[in-house]
């Protein structure tokens, strides 16, 4: 495919249908940002039931790290199907599960080396994080971050700050969590990316919540995204997790970076921390780690890792045909599709600045590597956020066969397949500046 090709008005007859006994059987929790009923994909292409046939710079939202159905990563999920699909991890061992550990932990390069905890999801991911935080530390408090997402369960839940409406009627939450001021410097009546701001958001942490609420004594665990992803793909300045690593080893504070979207190559590094610096004590990762198939992973320090046998365990975590696609992935991701994601990344913000010169609309242009996010404002004097443009325009550029999502309140984020071509970054950003055009 060298474009798009849309052949029916969206939904078509066949989506319709679709669409319609879905509104009848499935739970309406789940958030659909336009009526797209997928049949088949391949690379950055998705074809919907109807013969239409999409840019997907989506991912599946982020998940897809290698493209729809990579060659070798299927590959990899026949041959392991042919073998053994399942076994549980929990009571038995399998060769696939041992090895992704060692190479995970080989990647995260943690002084004193590193052990794997599996799940099925992020969420799961930072549960284990969670749960062993408290383990280890035996203290009872955690701090996180306005603006975070780290998942629905009620534990994730619990550490997230991201909209209201995620956590409307589900109170009480997992009491002892305290959350401060994340650096969205764009918003930040100081100006973009200043030292001094970044510094008082983590001294936030001291004064007032340590001088009046809690001793640091106490706290378990600081959970942080590197960059906000649900929150708005919102890029601090590197001061902020320097400082943050240093205030969590001052009171003995285990760091905790959700990885989960910003992770396994996304920001054109492995880790999206690795471009502050700071190594965390504990990671939780999903989404890009298996191209699609279900598997989260929470690495911590080998000495961090020190709970008995039954303390916290998954059926289906670190499944085999998973297990195995994450392999496939990582060798991918390390055979160079980090650097593309870096070069191509470049290549994204570079087209979306030069078009920001057109519309005053576009406030805010951030990001690392393929984790790009375009903030939508009324005017760029006041920075008054415009969530209904925003809302348009991803309507609009799906019309048009470009798939978008949006993120925090007004930002469209564009987190494509780290296979992503020069030529395709560029139809992407050609039909984005088309849609504003009709747009405005």
């Amino acid at each position: 495919m060298k474009a798009p090709l849309i052949r029916t008005d969206l939904p078509g007859p066949k989506a319709s249908e679709f669409i319609r006994k879905d509104a009848q059987l499935v739970s309406p929790s789940y958030t659909r940002a336009y009526p797209l009923v997928v049949e088949k994909a391949k690379g950055l292409w998705v074809r919907d039931v109807d013969g239409n046939w999409f840019l997907d710079f989506t991912a599946g939202i982020a998940v897809d790290s290698t493209g729809h159905c990579h060659p070798e990563v299927v590959k990899a999920i026949r041959d392991q199907a042919g073998k053994l699909i399942h076994m549980s991890g929990t009571d038995f061992y399998y060769a696939p599960q041992i090895i992704l550990a060692e190479k995970l932990a080989e990647l995260a390069d943690m002084t004193g080396g590193a052990r794997v905890f599996y799940g099925n999801s992020g969420a799961e991911a930072v549960e284990a994080s969670f749960k062993l935080a408290r383990y280890h530390t035996r203290r009872e408090y955690t701090i996180a971050f306005y603006g975070a997402f780290h998942g629905r369960t009620m534990g994730a839940l619990s550490l997230t700050a991201s909209k209201a409406y995620q956590k409307k009627h589900f109170h009480p939450f997992v009491p002892g969590i305290i959350h401060v001021p994340y650096p969205n410097c764009y918003r930040c009546p100081y100006g973009l990316c200043h030292p001094t701001c970044a510094a008082a958001c983590v001294r936030w942490i001291e004064d007032p919540i340590f001088r009046t609420s809690i001793s640091p004594e106490e706290v378990a665990a600081i959970f942080v995204e590197p960059i906000q992803g649900e929150g708005g793909y919102i890029v601090p300045p590197v001061e902020f997790h320097v400082e943050l690593d240093k205030l969590a080893k001052k009171y003995g504070i285990l760091l905790v970076a959700d990885e989960i979207q910003s992770g396994m190559g996304r920001t054109g590094r492995m880790f999206a921390m690795q471009h502050f610096g700071v190594e965390p004590d504990i990671m939780a990762l999903a989404k890009g780690i298996a191209s699609g198939m279900p598997l989260g992973a929470m690495i911590a320090g080998a000495k961090l890792m020190d709970w008995p046998a039954g303390s916290h365990a998954s059926t289906f975590g670190g499944n085999p045909v998973s297990c195995r696609a994450a392999l496939a992935t990582i060798s991918l991701l390390e055979g160079g599709l980090v650097e593309n994601a870096d070069i191509r990344g470049r290549q994204l913000m570079a087209g979306l600045c030069e078009m920001q010169k057109s519309f005053e609309c576009m406030g805010d242009v951030r990001g690392k590597g393929l984790m790009v996010g375009v903030e939508f404002v009324k005017d760029r004097t006041t920075r008054q956020i415009a969530p209904d443009v925003r809302d348009r325009l991803v309507q609009g550029a799906f019309r048009k066969g470009l798939l978008l999502l949006g993120c925090g309140e007004s930002t469209v984020r564009f987190c494509p397949a780290l296979t992503v071509s020069a030529e395709q970054v560029d139809t992407a950003l050609s039909i984005f500046e088309d849609t504003l055009k009709k747009l405005l």
